[in-house]
């Protein structure tokens, strides 16, 4: 049995359930509200299960009952331990291409526009919203505008070829992140077919923030 902590609208939890949902492996979902109740990521109880006091967490059961944060190397794990279908091109060349790209997304882009980081910018160093938001688009439009060249190497295929995986995992949150916060995206057509490559598919959208149990 795999578990996963989550919120609906955290990119790095969407990051998981997409691979969760591309591997076709079956979790249940305990939701954590990052805003009810002061941030119910930061109670006693969650913090004795992830003392980062992030989601998302992956507690596997049937593994030792191991717990996991972080999302990235929630996706890795489950490639070793769910190894088909892979998430990750099988050359290490392609490998390090989609890992750098994702890395790029995950630990360049969003932890600069992520929730903590917009709640102290308004509570702790007083900015107003127009200057926070001048923040988040400008981290996000410098991030994006790398990895759409970034994925020039791919000639309009998916990281698999024909199938998603780790990158679009990554990419796809991402995308959703900066739509609602306004940010244009017309500047990135390789970011967009990619993105067009993905929406239909089964996996991306069971795994969409407004399906989600604690969807509000």
């Amino acid at each position: 049995m795999l578990t996963l902590y989550s919120y609906w609208r955290s990119s790095a939890a969407y990051r998981v359930r997409i691979a969760l949902n591309l591997k076709g492996l079956a979790y249940r979902q305990v939701p954590v509200h990052l805003v009810k109740d002061g941030g119910q990521q930061h109670a006693s109880d969650y913090l004795a299960l992830n003392p980062q006091g992030l989601v998302p967490l992956l507690v596997d059961e049937e593994g030792g009952g191991v717990h996991i944060s972080q999302s990235l190397a929630i996706l890795e794990y489950l490639d070793e331990v769910f190894p088909v279908p892979a998430l990750l091109p099988v050359e290490p060349p392609q490998r390090a291409l989609v890992r750098a790209l994702a890395l790029h997304i995950a630990c360049d882009v969003h932890p600069l526009n992520n929730l903590r980081v917009l709640q102290y910018l308004s509570g702790e160093l007083g900015v107003d919203d127009e200057a926070k938001n001048a923040w988040y688009l400008h981290w996000v439009r410098n991030g994006l505008a790398a990895v759409e060249q970034g994925l020039a190497v791919f000639g309009g295929r998916l990281s698999l070829g024909q199938r998603p995986g780790y990158l679009e995992a990554c990419l796809i949150p991402q995308l959703y992140n900066a739509r609602r916060f306004a940010c244009d995206l017309s500047a990135y057509p390789r970011l967009l077919d990619m993105e067009a490559r993905c929406q239909d598919l089964e996996a991306f959208q069971q795994a969409a923030p407004e399906v989600q149990p604690d969807a509000q």
